[in-house]
């Protein structure tokens, strides 16, 4: 994908009215807390380091969700304000991180969140900037930061089967919705992440971009799977017979051809920029 039609995609999240933003995902909270996979620890470690974080560094965090990168940095004792528009996702984030009495969580989306004189040593979004109009998210990221701050985003791109099983659930996908049927290579994800880097850079608001990515193998059986493709956006987009359709042909076809279970890759990745 090009930078002009990723640019493209990723204004078409943030367009949305701001109450959509907000429900978006309140069918699937539940399931995306329960399938979509964290950020392996490698990678937080790398990004402390690279971003500088003290013990003591402070951490706002944008559109936390229920949570799945919060609670890695948590561990690591940092104090966090965590944003979180959603209010099923608000809930879940706040049970999830209850016994982290360094977190603080607030049900409010980045836009209408009232900028204090607190700053920040780490803006952090974990798979949430997009949702943000970019002339909002990176001006108020940069607002909020410390002098030298660093702008933290995480990435964990869909996690998808070998290209082979691909091709065997293809003619599922052709019958009942042939707009899902697609396949990410990894030059493709790579480029789709160089984009993300970019449009830090063409802020003008960060400097010294770094990123990094992992590469993990998991395993879902059959029902966590369908519980995951429910939590991406192009699904709850979906017509309700004809997810119900599909997803039973998949069912059938990973229970009878794949043994009831799927080994699944997904890359991992962030983003790191100095504000300037």
């Amino acid at each position: 994908m090009d930078y002009k039609n990723l640019k493209k995609v990723i204004s078409g999240y943030s367009a949305r009215n701001l109450e959509q933003r907000k429900n978006w995902y309140s069918p699937a909270a539940e399931a995306y807390n329960q399938a979509r996979p964290r950020y392996p620890q490698e990678l937080i470690c790398q990004v402390v380091e690279l971003a500088q974080l003290k013990p003591n560094s402070k951490i706002l965090e944008v559109g936390c969700g229920p949570a799945t990168a919060t609670v890695a940095f948590a561990q690591l004792e940092f104090p966090m304000l965590c944003l979180e528009p959603n209010p099923d996702f608000y809930q879940l984030a706040q049970q999830n991180c209850e016994q982290y009495p360094n977190v603080k969580i607030q049900n409010t989306s980045f836009e209408e969140w009232v900028l204090g004189t607190e700053k920040f040593d780490a803006v952090l979004a974990a798979s949430s900037f997009h949702w943000i109009p970019s002339d909002v998210g990176y001006s108020k990221a940069a607002e909020a930061l410390k002098e030298n701050g660093y702008l933290i985003l995480l990435w964990n791109k869909e996690l998808q089967p070998c290209y082979e099983v691909y091709q065997g659930l293809s003619g599922i996908y052709q019958v009942h919705a042939p707009s899902l049927d697609r396949y990410e290579d990894r030059k493709t994800q790579e480029e789709i992440l160089q984009g993300l880097g970019e449009m830090i850079t063409d802020s003008g608001l960060f400097k010294d971009l770094m990123t990094g990515c992992i590469e993990s193998k998991t395993t879902y059986t059959v029902d966590k799977y369908l519980l995951l493709l429910n939590t991406y956006s192009p699904y709850l987009k979906l017509e309700s017979e004809n997810k119900k359709a599909l997803f039973e042909e998949l069912r059938n076809r990973i229970v009878f051809d794949l043994g009831g279970s799927l080994e699944l890759s997904y890359v991992s990745a962030f983003h790191i920029a100095q504000k300037c």
